[in-house]
């Protein structure tokens, strides 16, 4: 593959889609841009246009080839809840090791081919437990939608309580503990309550919304008839 060179004479250098997206990966999701990869590689954003042709084909070449290193797991003795919660958090711990990919995901998934191999994959877990591909695929896109949402949430997070942020954080957040703890209304449920660390009511959370889920849709159950019944909920309200 031709990689980056100067060219005499002033002549612009010479580049290929790998040192695009070798590149794009350097700089990472969150600061992915075309004027960034191009000033990175000693280009003009017009001659990188020559080979990506829109910053969306520049987030796909990049996050799908991020998305190429996730293997997902399958525990074939695993029941569809505990398989559910793994498939969950092995790509929630993915999506929040890679900063800026869960904005990526959250747009539009699948986008390119990785992102189509580890739907088809989930899918496929779920046929071998009874689930009809349509329900596998609804049930499979809403737990990556919470799993993704959920690391989305905790870089965001990160951004806004974490490095020159922390302190002021820290004095906002227990400030806010003291205040719930003197209030008439909420002080003896918040002591009340058990001390969790975040790991813990992330998984906690994300099991509580499978088991939802899959009370909703077992396996078996034609797609349209969980859709229909959601539907009229609250319709008389």
């Amino acid at each position: 593959m031709q990689s980056v060179t100067s060219r005499q004479g002033g002549r612009p250098a010479l580049i290929a889609v790998g040192d695009v997206v070798r590149v794009g990966r350097e700089l990472g999701m969150q600061r992915l841009s075309v004027n960034a990869v191009a000033q990175r590689l000693g280009v003009s954003a017009t001659a990188l246009y020559r080979h990506v042709e829109s910053r969306w084909e520049l987030e796909r070449l990049v996050g799908e080839t991020l998305l190429a290193e996730l293997e997902l797991r399958d525990d074939p003795a695993a029941e569809i809840e505990a398989h559910l919660l793994s498939f969950g958090l092995q790509l929630r711990n993915f999506t929040a090791g890679h900063p800026g990919l869960a904005a990526y995901l959250q747009v539009l998934f699948p986008r390119g081919e990785a992102g189509a191999r580890l739907l088809a994959t989930e899918v496929e877990a779920l046929s071998r437990r009874g689930y009809a591909p349509d329900a596998a695929m609804v049930l499979s896109s809403a737990v990556a939608t919470l799993a993704i949402s959920l690391a989305a949430r905790e870089e965001n997070n990160a951004s806004v309580t974490g490095g020159d942020q922390a302190s002021g954080f820290a004095v906002e957040r227990d400030a806010a503990a003291e205040r719930l703890a003197s209030d008439a209304r909420l002080g003896e449920a918040h002591i009340g309550l058990p001390q969790v660390s975040d790991s813990d009511f992330l998984r906690l959370l994300l099991a509580a919304s499978i088991r939802g889920l899959v009370a909703v849709i077992p396996p078996g159950r034609p797609i349209g008839e969980a859709v229909a019944e959601l539907g009229a909920a609250g319709e008389d309200r």
